[in-house]
């Protein structure tokens, strides 16, 4: 078999109302619940499973591959909820997008405060 990325747990608030503002953003079907947690499900068949949590939570980063048209749709939403996005993860480059190895992206952060990454390319791809 190969080794591939299955699931990662993320901490938040309110688990269920956290995927369920992710899934759609992402343009996903609704959240399923299992146990404790919360799963987006994207294409590969990898999840984000939200978990409620009360302690302080970290700050982590979850970045989207993205088709063009996909990366289109995921930024109407953004603008249409008028959610603040970056051009860059340090939050300089306020409501720009980056064109970094010849796609598009940005960044922008999740009702818990985890920043959220949308790319039309991967990383040193550029031909």
């Amino acid at each position: 078999m190969a080794i591939q990325f299955n699931h990662t747990i993320v901490p938040a608030r309110d688990a269920k109302a956290s995927a369920t503002w992710l899934a759609e953003i992402l343009g996903r079907d609704a959240p399923t619940s299992f146990g404790p947690f919360w799963a987006v499900t994207l294409d590969n068949g990898a999840t984000l499973d939200f978990q409620h949590s009360d302690a302080a939570l970290p700050v982590e980063h979850y970045a989207f591959l993205v088709s063009e048209a996909e990366f289109e749709a995921i930024f109407a939403r953004i603008r249409t909820r008028g959610l603040p996005y970056w051009a860059d993860p340090m939050h300089r480059r306020p409501l720009e997008i980056n064109h970094n190895d010849g796609g598009r992206g940005l960044y922008w952060n999740d009702p818990n405060g985890h920043y959220l990454e949308i790319i039309t390319r991967p990383y040193g791809s550029r031909d």
